[in-house]
C-alpha cells in the first residue's frame, strides 16, 4: 500500500479571512465583493423594472458613464453618493451599517 504525502500547510486551521488579514487585502476583497453584489442588485432591480441605462443616468442626474461604472462589477471607486442616487432612482433605500466585530 502506498503511503501518502501530506504538504504541510501553514494556514491550517486558520480561516480564509485570516489568510487575507496576514496578506494585508481583507478591507480591499471586502469591498470588492460588497461593491459586486450592489451592482447585482441595481442591474437587476433595473432589469425588472424595464429601466435603460440611459433612463438611470437620467433618473440619478449623472451620466451613462457613471451608470456603466455602477454596474461594473470590478470597479470598486463609486460614491456612497452614487450609491444612493441608484438606489432612489429605483425605489429603493441604501442602508450602510457598522457592527462590532468580535474578532477585530
Amino acid at each position: 500500500m502506498a503511503k501518502k504525502i501530506r504538504a504541510y500547510n501553514s494556514h491550517r486551521g486558520s480561516s480564509f479571512d485570516d489568510f487575507l488579514k496576514e496578506e494585508g487585502i481583507y478591507e480591499e476583497c471586502k469591498a470588492y465583493v460588497v461593491k459586486r453584489m450592489l451592482a447585482e442588485q441595481v442591474a437587476e432591480e433595473m432589469k425588472e423594472q424595464n429601466i435603460s441605462k440611459a433612463e438611470m443616468a437620467r433618473r440619478m442626474n449623472s451620466s451613462r458613464a457613471a451608470v456603466d461604472r455602477l454596474l461594473d462589477p470590478n470597479n470598486a471607486s463609486v460614491t456612497l453618493l452614487t450609491l444612493m442616487k441608484a438606489a432612489s432612482a429605483i425605489g429603493c433605500d441604501l442602508a450602510v451599517g457598522m457592527r462590532s466585530n468580535p474578532a477585530g
